[in-house]
């Protein structure tokens, strides 16, 4: 069985790994979001409903 021989995959999944983190991650953590969360201070009055069966 082939995955239990690490020598050719270590090598693949750290190179993987090696180019994900120095190379496409800082150029996919520049692109900004359009849509920023915004704070809404309003408050929401809650009463409760007149339940006609109460």
């Amino acid at each position: 069985m082939p995955q239990l021989n690490p020598n050719p995959w270590f090598l693949i999944l750290s190179s993987t790994w090696l180019i994900y983190t120095l190379i496409l991650q800082p150029n996919i953590a520049s692109y900004l979001s359009m849509n920023y969360p915004t704070k809404k201070n309003k408050t929401t009055n809650t009463n409760p409903w007149a339940w006609p069966w109460t």
